[in-house]
């Protein structure tokens, strides 16, 4: 609509105008919210103001249907002292020693992606690196978990790709390492991809930043890029509304994104930061710059005058409803006191950022937009930013859950090898699956040791940074989640996706220390997935309690499924933990031959949900294996202290694909086959494949192998000796026996058939 034709919507209009309709349901809002609205009013809402109603209430934005779920990560929170910023903020910050600080968090971008995979993948890796800088921290590293549907469907190459080259090009020119991640394949992701983005940054403690508008008088200050018409709505109402392929008018534009202009804004802003120039500051994400003013103003003195034309357009046709909506990106909004603005100006004007004064925070308790000297929108920023619509939505139990719990993949009902050349086609089977597969087609498109920090990256259990070089300080970071065990039991699914991550950073060195999670569920309107999404909160808060590691923060992403089919729950879970040294850091390669193999935690018959179920028989049922928090506490201990006293030369985490898939991984990075002999008491299948949990395989040096064994011994967990690092071939005592080129050739070889 050009501006020519346009015709302002006053307050004082609405208030002349009650009975005007407004197509308020085309923005997702409900007929008793939009009664609400009016009722806080006390009038009708202008366009503007039903435009920050409606995504300021937003699913995405408010979590107005997940609020009293998420409420247990606070109850249920561990008692800890170095957690500095917990959820509320942009991003949890926690101390890691010193007077250094690290900041972290994880979000979705799932539906803009399946639209536009490039740009919805690049503008997600863009926001969640913005919510690190807002916290006043350099981002230093991204983590990319993505879920996809079945490997060889044309819609899966219609979308891996973009959102490859996406995170790729974007992270990449931004300068930050990605270190980790995962790729997973499966149907119930067939057009619903799950693009979750995870941003990490340091900063001293004193300088933590939050997002508040303190100080009557003090100015408002947008900068950074221009504000244009691209993802309005896209966000927050996209990701509000299930996908309807009869219905096209429900996918937005996606946003564009422009990481160069990131990047000087990054520099820019640590600059400003650097003198303590700014009292707060936000970025423009979801919802844009009806965020933005909301937050800042609620969470502040209480006021806000802001004079909505001033903003630097893009697109000189766009109207206030389309600037309050638009989610352009590479912009930031600051407070800043009048004597510090001629610095803050000076410091943009050196990076060519754009800035500009848009308004004055005030003490009325009342944000009031102006439009060229008329008020469009007069409200109290609380009643949007924290006083939305929160539902207790109904949820029972699935009538199905029993039924599928029932259908174990027990021996009888799933067809198990028994011979030893039955073993050895399974194992081949499996490691050039798409799930279990080499995935360096997709890594090898992300930098991850630009910046020079990286000591761990993608092969290994987690990815690690470099803090300090003079002292070795570091940070771990891991990404899991199983849809298919949470499927199966949403409580333990989630308990088992913390448990992973927290044994994959342990496995390499570090202690984990609090936790970021992306919660991806169907509509929660279902009563069924509102069951699923309560039974992972309440598993998750449990297990967090029980392991000391407190939610910082996260994303609740909701209605990820097509039509009436909802996606497999899929809580995805970050872990970050911290070592003194990286130079004592565990890798997971079988490196130096004639090293002792060791089996360290219980193995048992679990293959619900598992790798091989799915693989081989296309079956999921049964119940997930069983987490036993309190044994993965002392597994971390066993590797951390190993990893500390130089016990240890490698260590893998056991998880998909069992036992044979980490050894496989070892002796291919490594370069070095294995000679196995499996524990007699254990069925060789079993042994081989199962994916019980609290588990791991570590390499020792002999001198090390009777200090280490006693170490677990003390702490009761079972240990035994499997083998030694040997030769050029993975053997299995009395099973079968594989070269290392014929496993590098099948677990290396699938991408590159499938994605070219």
């Amino acid at each position: 609509m050009s501006e020519n034709k346009y015709q302002v919507d006053t307050v004082e209009r609405a208030a002349e105008t009650p009975g005007t309709e407004q197509p308020y349901e085309a923005l997702g809002v409900k007929d008793d919210e939009y009664a609400r609205i009016r009722e806080i009013l006390g009038r009708r809402p202008t366009s503007s103001e039903l435009a920050m109603y409606s995504v300021m209430w937003s699913e995405h934005c408010s979590y107005k249907s997940s609020k009293v779920h998420l409420k247990q990560f606070g109850d249920k929170a561990p008692e800890v002292d170095f957690l500095l910023v917990g959820p509320g903020e942009n991003a949890g910050v926690v101390d890691v020693g010193g007077d250094l600080a690290v900041t972290f968090k994880i979000e979705s971008h799932n539906h803009p992606s399946y639209v536009e995979p490039y740009q919805g993948a690049a503008t997600g890796v863009g926001g969640i690196v913005r919510d690190i800088l807002t916290m006043g921290a350099r981002p230093v590293a991204v983590l990319d978990p993505l879920r996809f549907g079945p490997a060889d469907a044309a819609d899966t190459h219609r979308v891996l790709p973009g959102v490859v080259r996406g995170i790729g090009g974007y992270g990449n020119s931004l300068g930050l390492p990605n270190i980790g991640g995962e790729v997973v394949f499966d149907a119930c992701y067939s057009g619903n991809p799950l693009v979750n983005a995870l941003s990490v940054g340091v900063l001293k403690k004193s300088e933590i930043k939050l997002a508040k508008a303190d100080g009557p008088g003090n100015r408002v200050v947008l900068f950074g890029a221009r504000t244009g018409g691209d993802g309005i709505g896209g966000a927050s109402v996209l990701a509000s509304a299930t996908f309807d392929e009869d219905k096209p008018s429900k996918r937005p534009s996606v946003q564009v994104g422009d990481p160069f202009m990131e990047k000087v804004l990054i520099e820019c802003c640590l600059e400003i930061y650097a003198e303590d120039l700014v009292t707060g500051i936000q970025d423009l994400g979801a919802a844009g710059l009806s965020c933005a003013t909301t937050e800042l103003a609620a969470a502040g003195t209480g006021g806000m005058d802001v004079q909505l034309d001033l903003a630097p357009l893009r697109d000189a046709t766009l109207v206030p409803e389309e600037i309050l909506m638009s989610e352009s990106q590479e912009r930031m909004m600051a407070v800043v006191t009048p004597e510090n603005l001629p610095r803050f100006f000076a410091i943009c004007e050196k990076w060519d950022v754009i800035a500009t004064v848009i308004g004055t925070v005030t003490d009325t308790g009342r944000l009031r937009l102006t439009w060229h000297g008329e008020t469009i929108v007069d409200v109290d920023p609380r009643t949007l930013a924290h006083q939305g619509p929160v539902y207790e939505r109904p949820f029972h139990r699935p009538s199905w859950q029993d039924g599928l719990q029932a259908d174990a993949p027990t021996e009888e009902r799933l067809a198990r090898p028994k011979t030893g050349d039955e073993l050895r086609e399974t194992v081949l089977r499996m490691i050039a699956s798409p799930n279990l597969a080499d995935k360096t087609w997709v890594l090898e498109q992300y930098d991850h040791r630009v910046r020079g920090n990286t000591v761990l990256a993608h092969g290994e259990d987690s990815g690690m940074l470099r803090l300090n070089e003079e002292d070795g300080l570091g940070i771990a970071l891991s990404t899991d989640g199983n849809g298919r065990y949470t499927k199966l039991d949403p409580y333990t699914g989630a308990q088992l996706a913390l448990a992973e991550a927290y044994r994959n950073v342990a496995a390499t060195g570090a202690k984990p220390l609090a936790v970021t999670d992306c919660l991806n569920f169907g509509s929660p309107e279902d009563p069924e997935v509102m069951w699923q999404f309560a039974e992972a909160c309440r598993g998750l808060a449990d297990a967090c309690l029980q392991l000391g590691t407190p939610v910082t923060g996260g994303n609740v992403s909701f209605y990820n499924q097509t039509g009436s089919e909802a996606i497999h729950p899929t809580p995805i879970i970050g872990v970050l933990g911290v070592i003194d040294d990286v130079a004592r850091r565990t890798r997971s390669a079988f490196e130096t031959e004639g090293e002792i193999l060791l089996l360290v935690g219980e193995t048992r018959d679990e293959f619900g949900g598992s790798e091989w179920a799915h693989v081989v028989h296309g079956h999921l049922g049964g119940l997930p294996p069983k987490p036993d928090l309190e044994r993965e506490r002392q597994l971390a201990e066993i590797l951390i202290a190993g990893s500390r006293d130089g016990m240890l030369s490698a260590a893998h985490d056991l998880s998909d694909g069992g036992l044979i898939q980490a050894i496989v991984e070892s002796c291919v990075r490594g370069g070095h086959g294995a000679r196995v002999v499996l524990p007699s008491e254990l069925d060789p299948f079993v042994a081989l494949f199962s994916e019980s949990a609290g588990r791991a395989v570590v390499v020792v040096p002999r001198s090390e192998e009777k200090r280490f064994t006693d170490m677990c011994n003390f702490r009761n967990v079972p240990v035994a000796r499997i083998g030694v690092v040997d030769g050029d071939t993975l053997d299995v005592q009395d099973q079968f026996s594989i070269p290392l080129d014929e496993l590098r050739e099948a677990w290396t070889g699938t991408f590159p058939k499938l994605f070219g």
